[in-house]
């Protein structure tokens, strides 16, 4: 495919995005950098933010993402990152991602606390074991 990049996305429960794109726009730790279809290949570290792909018929695409990796090898560019949501506007993806990280900080909350449980069991059932040895 001469003029366009096969873009795929993905995080560990599957692809976000896979589609042919004409460009892609995201940020590494040392800034924004932009992919076309005859850049040279290279591997670059991700920082959290927006990645922007413009497809073929002028419209925009969106992936709010966690850090990741970038690989872009010949005409594929492969992103892998923890986790990430896709949207076709920005103001979608602001309410997706806020919806997103709501529903991760919930999920935060019930492992600490099921972690805390788990630590308190731990020294409960070690003091029984020191009274036992007294």
């Amino acid at each position: 495919m001469t003029g366009r990049l096969r873009l795929r996305v993905l995080e560990p429960t599957g692809a976000l995005v896979d589609e042919a794109v004409v460009k892609v726009v995201a940020e590494a730790p040392n800034g924004s950098f932009c992919l076309l279809p005859k850049h040279v290949d290279f591997v670059a570290a991700l920082v959290p933010g927006v990645l922007v792909f413009a497809r073929s018929d002028g419209s925009e695409g969106f992936v709010g993402h966690d850090e990741g990796i970038l690989v872009k090898c010949g005409a594929e560019v492969l992103v892998s990152t923890r986790s990430g949501v896709t949207g076709d506007d920005l103001a979608g993806l602001r309410a997706a991602v806020e919806r997103t990280q709501r529903h991760l900080g919930e999920r935060e909350r019930a492992a600490r606390l099921a972690l805390a449980r788990l630590e308190a069991g731990i020294v409960r059932r070690f003091l029984e074991f020191e009274g036992a040895r007294a």
